[in-house]
């Protein structure tokens, strides 16, 4: 046998699949761990709800004093609490210098301190049957900082930094799942109801939609994480996955295209169009 030969078409074999990795990479919409579960891990089930099965209860995240008894109604009606899905929210579309110092305030009482209360109140629960799942929708800003939302990336921050100690904590309770999830740029309302310098005014309006990754992608990911257990996934379309794991694994080369992306932001913005949009389009194009 021809060993140098073998090697040669075994590192021939290595750089197809390479290349192979980075071209999926470059169509990817999630994180490399969501997307081998999506391909190979366990499949969400279907749920087949009856109206005696739904309880609808309103509630205010900043209205902390009623989050106890929320729970409490929930178990009267269901005995347990198998899964807590923290999804409540408000976004930011504002420069730090116009914004009111209430708006940073109302983004940590709400993004982050309503969620830690409910969760509070869950948890003892949860600890007692020694099981649940506690997922947090969080946000690709809770990983990366981009301006415009200098209050909606603290606020997401905290909420990765508190589940991520919090998962910790319950090391041993290991039928306890805590996920953090964290999208980036979906087809919703949040920029219509995104907060602009002040608590009583938003920007009322989504613009151009049709670039973001659709509502239904989205939730069929965070299902798939949900099934298969994931910590935290990423979900999101490119380039802001790139320049996610840039954050993660090179930084300093992460701070410097984020500073070139977000100066077309600002000036998307200022031109009263989708503040990300012009990223899509140019990636697309490259890509294709």
């Amino acid at each position: 046998m021809n060993w140098e030969l073998l090697l040669w078409l075994l590192a021939l074999c290595g750089l197809l699949l390479l290349v192979v990795q980075l071209l999926r990479f470059l169509r990817a919409d999630g994180d490399l761990t969501l997307l081998w579960a999506e391909w190979q891990g366990r499949r969400p089930e279907n749920g087949n709800l009856k109206e005696k099965d739904i309880l609808v209860l309103p509630l205010d995240l900043t209205d902390t004093g009623s989050h106890e008894a929320a729970t409490e109604a929930v178990l009267q009606e269901f005995g347990r609490i198998d899964i807590l899905v923290n999804n409540g929210g408000i976004s930011q579309r504002s420069l730090c210098v116009d914004t009111s110092l209430d708006v940073y305030r109302k983004l940590i009482e709400l993004n982050y301190l309503g969620t830690v209360s409910l969760t509070k109140c869950v948890l003892p629960h949860m600890i007692e049957r020694k099981q649940g799942k506690i997922v947090t929708v969080n946000s690709i800003l809770g990983i990366i900082s981009a301006p415009l939302s200098t209050g909606y990336c603290a606020s997401k921050h905290a909420l990765r930094g508190f589940f991520n100690g919090l998962r910790t904590e319950l090391a041993a309770y290991p039928g306890i799942i805590v996920s953090n999830i964290c999208p980036g740029p979906v087809q919703s309302n949040i920029v219509e109801n995104s907060l602009a310098g002040e608590v009583t005014k938003t920007i009322g309006n989504n613009g151009d939609q049709s670039h973001k990754m659709t509502t239904s992608r989205c939730v069929r990911l965070m299902l798939i994480s949900m099934a298969n257990d994931l910590k935290e996934v990423w979900i999101s379309q490119q380039p802001f996955l790139l320049v996610t794991y840039l954050w993660q694994y090179m930084p300093t080369w992460a701070w410097w295209i984020t500073s070139k992306m977000g100066k077309k932001r600002i000036e998307n913005f200022k031109s009263g169009v989708d503040a990300d949009s012009s990223y899509f389009k140019i990636f697309k194009t490259k890509r294709d």
